[in-house]
């Protein structure tokens, strides 16, 4: 925005500099086709959408339309709601101290029409940025009419002015969010009084307080998220509401492990110690995001509450602090998580997933475990075959066996890199490893891998694991 439009401070500036106000909507469009004209990125830091959500939006934001999102936990419904802000401008002219950001050009509010009846020209603007012009709110059962649209405040009617006259009103969050973006999210948990507040106000543009009808013709879009299982149950949402929203949005989670892992490493936020370099084997972010994947495909989880990306993202980050903890504790220069650390991603598991069927005989601990298995074992399968590992497993035939541990040093591992025939092939067929923890973890993985294919007995000894025939 150019500085010299800042300087503005009247009505009559603004309208001699020709600066034009938009309905929101508009406003939204005209940035969104600028962005498409530019082929840049609509909603930067959104993976895995480009064919299937983000065209939606698109359609959505060019029509005007009230949105909704459906989707499961963890699918990024309240950052595309966020990422939708972007669109508005940087900064609009309003009028000066109005509580529901009035037009200049339009005022709605009476006060701010009588301000402009009184100094016309002269009226005073302010210039408001995006931040004042998005609000959420979480739907919970005790958010009332007066906490959204607002409540008549006895003070003014007590000063004179009449029940049904705006002016009387002490307004809630959405007005003060006039013109631009009011989010709800998990939007059925709304009480049936306040959503047809809601409603009334997004089409007819008025609603009810204490009984009287007040105009409150505001410009906003509405966007809000749900459940779609809470969404579509009989009871939890109001019909004439569904019909308010234009276009519903389906999300989903990412289709493709490398998707997963893309959101994964854009989302941790691991900060290791200084002077200790970070090296996570691929093979490992693999594994993290196919035990998400294996959750999501699993017949024991209830799927209608969703497997969230945050499993996959906490999962990545716990395995990286037990690896930090290994290197700090024995000395080392590097932190690279092996597959000997996945314990630690049990306890960033288990409060992210709901058994369908709990019991005795139903733990999240053995589930867990299950789900670790298979994830490894198909990530294994993406790069060897069994049978090209048959020296490798030859030498355990032989009477020999490995020891593996979440504290054991690097440089142990080095031994059965030089004694095992045919582990070094296999560690080279994984990538170029070059350092002894990147060593040790591919070495994990050979083993482990023989281990699930059955080829290997592993038995546990305390908190080490021997591989033997």
């Amino acid at each position: 925005m150019k500085q010299d439009l800042l300087k503005i401070r009247t009505l009559g500036e603004l309208r001699a500099a020709g600066v034009e106000v938009l309905p929101v909507r508009l406003e939204m469009r005209r940035n969104l086709v600028e962005r498409l004209r530019a082929r840049t990125r609509i909603l930067p830091g959104i993976i895995g959408y480009d064919q299937s959500v983000l065209p939606e939006i698109e359609n959505g934001v060019l029509a005007g339309h009230h949105m909704i999102f459906l989707g499961e936990r963890g699918q990024a419904k309240s950052r595309l709601i966020r990422l939708l802000a972007d669109l508005l401008d940087e900064r609009v002219a309003a009028v000066k101290g109005c509580e529901i950001n009035d037009d200049p050009y339009r005022p709605i509010c009476g006060a701010c029409r009588r301000r402009l009846a009184e100094f016309g020209e002269e009226l005073e603007i302010e210039w408001i940025g995006r931040e004042r012009r998005y609000a959420e709110k979480l739907a919970t059962p005790d958010v009332s009419v007066a906490d959204l649209i607002g409540e008549i405040d006895p003070i003014k009617v007590a000063e004179g002015r009449y029940l049904a006259d705006e002016e009387t009103i002490h307004y809630g969050l959405i007005p003060r969010i006039n013109r631009g973006i009011f989010a709800i999210n998990e939007l059925p948990d709304l009480t049936e009084k306040v959503q047809v507040g809601l409603f009334n106000l997004m089409e007819e543009r008025d609603v009810q307080i204490k009984g009287y009808r007040i105009r409150l013709p505001l410009d906003l879009v509405f966007v809000a998220s749900a459940n779609p299982e809470d969404y579509t149950s009989r009871g939890r949402i109001i019909t004439p509401l569904k019909d308010r929203f234009d276009i519903q949005i389906r999300t989903h989670y990412p289709r493709t492990l490398e998707d997963e892992i893309a959101i994964m490493e854009q989302e941790c936020g691991y900060p290791p110690s200084a002077g200790m370099a970070l090296r996570v084997p691929p093979f490992i972010k693999e594994v993290v995001a196919q035990l998400t994947f294996e959750a999501r495909a699993s017949n024991e989880i209830n799927q209608s509450s969703g497997v969230s990306v945050r499993v996959s993202i906490n999962n990545f980050e716990s395995v990286i602090s037990n690896a930090e903890k290994r290197a700090v504790r024995l000395g080392e220069n590097e932190i690279v998580p092996r597959l000997s650390d996945l314990p630690a991603l049990y306890a960033s598991t288990a409060g992210k997933i709901e058994l369908e069927y709990v019991g005795e005989d139903k733990k999240e601990e053995d589930l867990i475990e299950r789900l670790v298995n298979r994830a490894v074992l198909k990530v294994f399968d993406r790069y060897f075959k069994v049978d090209d590992l048959r020296r490798v497993a030859g030498y355990f035939e032989g009477g020999w066996g490995v020891e593996v541990s979440d504290s054991a040093p690097a440089s142990e591992y080095l031994d059965a890199l030089r004694e095992v025939p045919g582990l070094r092939e296999a560690v080279e067929q994984l990538g170029s490893f070059e350092t002894p923890g990147l060593m040790a973890a591919a070495s994990e993985l050979v083993f482990e891998g023989l281990h699930l294919h059955q080829k290997l007995n592993k038995e546990r000894q305390g908190g080490r694991f021997a591989y033997h025939a």
